[in-house]
């Protein structure tokens, strides 16, 4: 147990546990927000989350005792996120709740237990894990729209300013953006396509062939090439022997697989590697949408007329704000820190920017 002694606690011990209670309850309360929009395993895990934080919820309670006071509020950041819990329920507030548990004060605290600290740590991994699945659902398309939106957004700024610190008219920088827009926007989703539809189809190539399967009832026992085939995917002869040899035991076994046995992991692989993958099409429609929708954001001055250092300031600040808020979803998504994702995502934009910016001063002059 953590520190407790027969003195009575202090005001800033009893505000402390009282904080920490709330915030136990509110935790507890996302879990069960989470697993009321999911079903199967990954309800059942966010619902023993849940009754995990209830025994952190009990420590503190006892701890208070008679000076539990009346509830008070959560932090801000995990009533944001039970807010977020309630509404939505994506891979976004996972990403969020495995920050939250990350950010467990419990390791520092002589009033919490060494158990708890260790719970939280636990917590963090089982919540990365669900969030995994999520992020290996959307990878694909996802990071089609990052990167869409991203070249959009640089690229786009990049030529519009590289036009107009020439000395080019509003018009004649109002159309090369839109050209641009159009052309890069069509090559994205092109080569998302072909890129995608090809990795899938070297996934495809990898996997064994249905007549393997029937071929296998009829192998010579004594002396088959079936251990050949996984000394071809970089097994040991000894342990390429044995697999060989549980799978030719397994063939009464309805549920073996072509090349494994109930139970082996060598058909997972193709699921997920698929899956993280993403589809040819979806990923091309989101690189062409998010292209489009980045590159139009430093064309909107001069769509409303501005031109000259008003327009590069307005379209600059623009594309500042998205570069921050697309850096930031990346920091969300992937657990990493917001702040710096967005802060990098506006350097390397505005670096790219700037180098095209001062070439098309260079020409000008």
């Amino acid at each position: 147990m953590g520190a407790m002694t027969s003195s009575p606690p202090s005001r800033a011990q009893v505000r402390r546990w009282r904080q920490y209670l709330a915030d136990e309850r509110a935790e507890a309360a996302v879990y069960r927000d989470l697993a009321a929009r999911r079903t199967g395993e990954e309800r059942e895990i966010l619902l023993a989350l849940a009754d995990a934080e209830k025994r952190h919820e009990q420590h503190w309670l006892d701890l208070l005792g008679p000076d539990v006071g009346r509830p008070v509020r959560g932090d801000v950041r995990t009533r944001t996120l039970g807010w977020l819990a309630r509404r939505f329920g994506s891979v976004f507030v996972l990403a969020l709740a495995q920050r939250a548990e990350a950010r467990s004060e419990y390791d520092d605290d002589e009033d919490a237990t060494a158990q708890m600290a260790a719970d939280e740590r636990i917590h963090e991994e089982v919540v990365r894990g669900l969030a995994a699945r999520g992020r290996n659902r959307m990878s694909g398309t996802f990071r089609a729209a990052v990167f869409g939106a991203n070249d959009g957004l640089v690229s786009n700024l990049a030529l519009v300013l590289g036009i107009g610190a020439s000395g080019a008219s509003r018009q004649t920088v109002l159309l090369t953006g839109l050209a641009g827009l159009l052309a890069g926007a069509l090559s994205m989703g092109a080569g998302e396509y072909v890129s995608v539809r090809s990795q899938r189809e070297l996934l495809e190539a990898s996997r064994p062939g249905p007549a393997a399967r029937a071929a296998l009832p009829h192998l010579d026992v004594d002396a088959n090439e079936l251990a050949l085939v996984y000394r071809a995917r970089g097994m040991a002869p000894d342990e390429a022997q044995s697999r060989a040899d549980l799978v030719l035991a397994s063939l009464a076994d309805s549920t073996s697989s072509a090349f494994g046995v109930p139970g082996s992991d060598e058909a997972a692989p193709d699921v997920d590697e698929h899956e993280t993958v993403g589809s040819a099409m979806g990923a091309a429609g989101a690189s062409f949408c998010f292209f489009a929708s980045g590159a139009l954001i430093p064309v909107l001055p001069y769509l409303f007329g501005a031109e000259g250092l008003v327009a590069v300031a307005w379209a600059s600040g623009l594309v500042g704000l998205a570069l921050l808020g697309t850096g930031a979803t990346v920091g969300l998504l992937s657990g990493a820190s917001p702040g710096k994702r967005a802060l990098r995502q506006l350097a390397i934009g505005f670096g790219a920017a700037a180098a095209t910016y001062l070439l098309g001063l260079a020409f000008g002059a």
